[in-house]
């Protein structure tokens, strides 16, 4: 980051939070002059996600939109009023394109007729997404026979993938956000933090006059933001760009009061950011210690995440799985064979394995 050339210090060495409860779904509340946290209600088990509305001169800046659904207009028609007072919305910022960030976008920005601001990365991603029509396309259902998974339950994901709640509303233009980039908002300056891993080009902002931080997802205070692999890029590796992206986010100060994406705003950034790296490696040290003999990702993910139940829960933990095993074939630490349809993998022992520079690609 800009005049950031190395990590800041560590001023937290535990999280702490200056609201022990939160708004109630639909409510909000003023975390900062001119910022406000609204908690917008989502049907899922995480039932939430958490926007921010900057004050700007006359009118406000919204950040994030929740899902494209009724539930969600009915809100912001009560917060237009209620919070805006009226005033206009002269721009939309989405920090990444996952659909209970930017499924109102299109909506919010007809209705006001403002820009929208986010990444590259994030504003194609809204339209990548494999076509449901006519069911499960081989392409898709060949990726997940590779990974192991039963037709049962390849089944079961037609009415996760399928599910109106994760319908976009892309807008027709964008105004792209790049790293290190400065939005003067009101009196404020919030500067462009990108990320990747969890999404593309994930855009946080920085404000250091206030000492705020908007997270996004890149990083929450209890949960693990999902960093998964899926059909669209077979052979990615997302697990690399997240863990170098919590590396470089120690630049940010630890002095911030964190605004994440979900749960609620806390101190402890870079402690946070240790937990979340500890984490990430605890699996890939579960998944070696496993892989004595060729295991699929489907027997994996049943023992890394033993209480997988419903077809959402095997999606999300299917492609977090993968992303583990393409980062430790990236490191040259396992191999992956194509056995009858299925990709087996297998640790690598002593210094056999090929580094990330030097390893093929077998077509």
């Amino acid at each position: 980051m800009k005049d950031h050339p190395i990590a800041s210090e560590q001023k937290h060495h535990q999280l702490s939070f200056p609201w022990q409860t939160p708004p109630v779904n639909g409510q909000w509340q003023v975390v900062a002059e001119g910022v406000v946290w609204l908690r917008m209600p989502l049907p899922f088990g995480l039932d939430h996600i958490n926007l921010y509305l900057l004050r700007h001169g006359d009118g406000w800046v919204i950040v994030d939109t929740g899902l494209g659904t009724e539930q969600t207009r009915e809100v912001w028609e009560r917060v237009f009023v209620e919070v805006m007072d009226g005033a206009p919305v002269k721009a939309v910022i989405a920090t990444h394109f996952h659909y209970d960030h930017s499924g109102s976008l299109g909506w919010l920005v007809d209705r006001f007729k403002c820009p929208v601001y986010m990444t590259r990365g994030e504003y194609q991603a809204l339209f990548i997404s494999p076509s449901m029509e006519g069911g499960m396309g081989w392409q898709m259902n060949q990726f997940y026979q590779h990974t192991g998974m039963s037709d049962e339950d390849i089944s079961g994901l037609m009415a996760v993938l399928g599910d109106s709640n994760y319908v976009q509303d892309a807008p027709d233009s964008y105004n792209r956000l790049v790293d290190n980039q400065v939005l003067r908002i009101g009196d404020y300056d919030w500067e462009v933090v990108i990320a990747s891993g969890h999404s593309p080009e994930h855009a946080c902002l920085y404000n250091r006059q206030a000492n705020l931080f908007i997270s996004g997802d890149q990083v929450l205070p209890r949960i693990t933001s999902s960093v998964c692999v899926t059909v669209t890029e077979p052979d990615a590796n997302p697990l690399k760009e997240w863990l170098d992206s919590l590396q470089a986010l120690r630049a940010v100060s630890d002095e911030v009061l964190v605004l994440p994406a979900h749960e609620r705003p806390f101190y402890g950034l870079h402690h946070r950011l240790g937990q979340l790296t500890e984490h990430h490696h605890g699996h890939l040290d579960a998944m070696l210690a496993q892989m004595d003999t060729g295991k699929t990702v489907d027997e994996l993910m049943r023992i890394i995440f033993p209480k997988v139940r419903s077809s959402f829960d095997i999606l999300m933990a299917n492609g977090e799985v993968l992303a583990h095993l393409n980062f430790l074939l990236g490191e040259g630490r396992i191999t992956r064979q194509l056995i009858g349809g299925v990709y087996r993998y297998q640790r690598l022992l002593g210094g056999d394995g090929a580094s990330a520079e030097t390893q093929v690609t077998h077509i």
